[in-house]
């Protein structure tokens, strides 16, 4: 499949479809670890996205299967066996996956709210990607599309674990996603769940991150997770610094 990490959609155990990313990807291990820890905080938050696991990947199954492989610079070379990064697929075999939903079909999202949702844990989680989205419409129902974020791999800026915190990080490339955004409470209530987290919290999610997608870093993790703690003060500044900047992505804000 495409992406920086080279993923690949595999048929699971379970019956399942996965796209799973490899540790011995060409961009850094660690984005296995970005990619399940920030899923499932932001599942906790309700945010809509697929169910990240951990799955693994036999070196028979590799040694097998020839499209098991990578572009690592100029060499082709195998999929790692082991602990891999398993996102569930977000659509059934009927259903219609599209990228890139027209403003014109904006009345026919289901869930756009959900944009505005996604902003303030982009921003606490310090997501050096765009927003990444998917609209899909299920099979046999009437014409309506349901938003699905995916890929949380470059949260924590990717393999630096540092928070550059640039105005436009985190944000969907189209604004009329955030037409919507009048206030405060047009973050709730996610922001107020962001701003009550718990460090406890963050460490029973991070201790299931399987400790070679981090390289045995364990002092580079508890880092890590005290960061976040600490950054849940920053992200009304953060959103603000987004409002402010030359974009303007809140037309509708009122003040006060």
């Amino acid at each position: 499949m495409r992406g920086g990490t080279q993923p690949h959609l595999m048929l699971a155990a379970d019956g399942c479809r996965y796209v799973v990313k490899f540790r011995n990807n060409p961009i850094h291990p660690r984005i296995l670890a970005n990619d399940l820890l920030a899923t499932r905080i932001a599942l906790s938050l309700g945010l809509p996205m697929p169910q990240a696991q951990i799955i693994e990947v036999s070196d028979w199954l590799i040694s097998h299967t020839p499209k098991l492989r990578m572009h690592i610079g100029e060499r082709i070379v195998p999929c790692s066996g082991g602990l891999q990064l398993a996102s569930l697929y977000v659509a059934d075999e009927d259903d219609q996956v599209i990228e890139h939903l027209p403003k014109t079909q904006r009345l026919r999202l289901t869930n756009r709210r959900a944009f505005a949702l996604a902003l303030p844990f982009d921003k606490w989680a310090g997501n050096c990607d765009n927003r990444q989205a998917v609209f899909v419409k299920r099979n046999g129902k009437p014409v309506r599309y349901e938003t699905v974020f995916l890929d949380q791999g470059e949260c924590f800026n990717a393999a630096q674990w540092s928070f550059p915190d640039l105005a436009l990080m985190g944000a969907y490339d189209h604004d009329w996603v955030y037409a919507g955004v009048t206030g405060w409470d047009s973050f709730e209530p996610v922001l107020s769940r962001l701003e009550a987290i718990d460090a406890t919290d963050l460490w029973n999610i991070a201790a299931r991150v399987p400790q070679e997608w981090y390289q045995h870093d364990a002092s580079a993790l508890s880092r890590l997770i005290e960061t976040l703690h600490q950054r849940r003060t920053l992200i009304r500044d953060l959103i603000t610094r987004f409002r402010r900047c030359a974009r303007h992505p809140f037309p509708n804000w009122k003040p006060g």
